[in-house]
């Protein structure tokens, strides 16, 4: 996958646009515990960045993903995780199922207004008990006339605080669990819909997070998304796009870990020398950029076979664990070298050493990747044949 100028046009915007309009406001966002989603989504749907590869009869650019995976990519030049979090919940994680699936009538009125920045969008799925193990859900919607009433909780999510509507997944049947599942839209302001204060995250402090607890709550059945009972298909192939993302938009943050400690090591004098003139250090910091090297190959590949319709399962999913534990290494690594300056709250590497420990466990553990690998590469022992 080689990147064409509009590919590099994309970036340049992209780039400017957290130049100007999010890494002067980190510092405030983050001790504030949430960055204004639906001022900054505004402006994003007024550039186009919110819809680069959803379809353009819903005011999206129509483009292929490897325009959405530069994007995503030079979203990992802001100062932070959260916001480029946020974000890639509204592009990434919340709509692709939507975009692909939903009626024209859903796609006109909660779609178009997503991708124009006018509506912040969440994703439904994590549960107190049921994170990676998205099978095991409890949340319900059963059919009443032509309404769903939902009942149950949704955790840690993204955006929750704001959102105008959630694609919520949930049980519409007792058949087995794989096939019991249904995306639905469900806006925020219908009655039975409450949240928690905003949880008290480790990392990613800029984005808001919480609890949402949904107490009989009626939602037209008009609101659900392609098939009743596809819901855990809907989602996988969601998380596709959401691993893809998580991959492309750790290069550049991990790379900008790698470039402030070489400056800083450079300058930093212990023992008559710069700690950078150390061989530990300096192989370090080359042994750790050709690690995001492999990574960028490994994603871009598998975004090449993602727009040729080919099944990117495998890849995506090394792909996800590759970043995470890449992420967890190279921020580990950067923070030892800059000693005990790298232990301070507002240090930018000890902002990446919190924000990334998230990537690890977001989106499907690692675990839970190792876990696809096997399977698909025919060695785990529940899928011997």
């Amino acid at each position: 996958m080689l990147y064409n100028e509009q590919h590099h046009e994309i970036m340049r915007t992209t780039k400017a646009f957290v130049e100007k309009e999010i890494n002067p406001y980190v510092e405030e966002w983050e001790e504030a515990g949430i960055f204004p989603a639906k001022e900054l989504f505004k402006k994003m749907g007024a550039l186009g960045l919110l819809g680069i590869a959803k379809p353009e009869e819903f005011g999206g650019m129509g483009l292929d993903y490897s325009y959405q995976i530069a994007f995503s990519e030079a979203l990992g030049s802001a100062h932070c995780g959260g916001v480029p979090m946020g974000i890639g919940v509204q592009t990434d994680m919340a709509t692709p199922a939507l975009a692909k699936f939903g009626s024209d009538e859903l796609r006109h009125e909660f779609l178009a207004p997503a991708i124009a920045g006018e509506k912040v969008v969440s994703i439904g799925v994590s549960e107190p008990h049921a994170g990676s193990d998205v099978a095991n859900i409890k949340t319900t919607a059963r059919k009443d006339g032509d309404d769903y009433i939902i009942n149950g909780t949704k955790m840690w999510i993204t955006n929750s605080t704001q959102a105008d509507f959630i694609c919520l997944l949930a049980n519409t049947s007792d058949d087995k669990p794989y096939v019991n599942k249904s995306l639905i839209v469900v806006p925020t302001d219908l009655p039975g819909i409450s949240f928690s204060d905003r949880l008290n995250k480790l990392g990613m402090r800029s984005s808001d997070t919480a609890q949402i607890f949904f107490d009989n709550v009626r939602v037209p059945q008009r609101y659900l998304i392609g098939e009743e009972g596809q819901g855990f298909t809907y989602q996988m192939l969601q998380f596709q796009e959401e691993r893809l993302f998580a991959a492309a938009n750790g290069i550049l943050g991990l790379e900008q870990c790698i470039e402030e400690t070489i400056k800083y090591t450079r300058e930093r004098q212990i023992f008559g020398k710069s700690v950078l003139d150390n061989q530990v250090v300096n192989y370090r910091m080359a042994e750790l950029q050709t690690e995001i090297e492999a990574l960028r190959a490994l994603t871009y590949n598998a975004v090449e076979g993602y727009i040729n319709g080919e099944d990117v399962t495998l890849k995506a999913s090394m792909a996800k664990l590759k970043v995470g534990r890449l992420s967890r290494e190279i921020t580990d690594a950067c923070l030892q070298y800059w000693g005990g300056m790298g232990f301070m709250w507002e240090n930018r590497i000890a902002r990446f050493y919190r924000d990334t420990r998230l990537v690890s466990i977001g989106g499907g553990a690692d675990e839970v990747m190792l876990g696809i690998i096997t399977k698909l590469m025919d060695i785990s022992p529940r899928h011997k044949k």
